[in-house]
């Protein structure tokens, strides 16, 4: 099991891998769909700061409120780094006993669920805006990429990964 220091440092990296692949998804995706430049997080920080729920304002030009724009930004990389940190966690104790592996992983996969379904459940008075799709495909980026570093920084985590599922004969 990794040191705590180690624990912390993933899970900072975890965090902040998550921000900046959501963040980049949702620039390329304000960027194809010609709406301008941090429109989606303009859009959940008015929702989040401002009360915004009504879609016939949301679907008009909105300009973009820098202050808003900040707050939901540093909250989002509060949120990413505290999941980032758990998921650290998690990952150490992948290394553990069996039954302490398999309720990580499934902590794992049920986080993931619930952060998906919390962004949808938050952003749905302006789905049309932000659809589920692209919050399960923006997550799901972060996943494989913070996964892939995680997956570098613990040598044979897939093989543990995979006998913690496997029954013991």
């Amino acid at each position: 099991m990794p040191g705590p220091n180690r624990t912390v440092r993933d899970g900072i990296i975890v965090g902040l891998i998550g921000t900046v692949t959501v963040a980049g998804f949702y620039a390329v995706f304000d960027f194809l769909a010609a709406r301008g430049f941090l429109y989606t997080v303009n859009l959940l920080g008015q929702a989040l700061f401002r009360g915004w729920r009504d879609p016939s304002i949301l679907t008009t030009p909105v300009p973009v409120d820098t202050g808003v724009v900040m707050l939901y930004s540093a909250l989002h990389v509060a949120v990413s780094i505290a999941i980032g940190l758990f998921v650290a966690w998690l990952v150490a104790h992948i290394d553990g006993p069996r039954p302490q592996a398999r309720l990580a992983i499934l902590m794992l996969g049920a986080g993931f669920l619930v952060t998906v379904f919390g962004i949808g459940m938050a952003s749905s008075s302006f789905k049309a805006l932000l659809p589920w799709w692209s919050v399960v495909l923006a997550n799901a980026l972060a996943v494989v990429i913070a996964g892939a570093y995680l997956l570098g920084r613990h040598p044979g985590l897939l093989r543990r990964l995979f006998s913690a599922t496997v029954p013991a004969p």
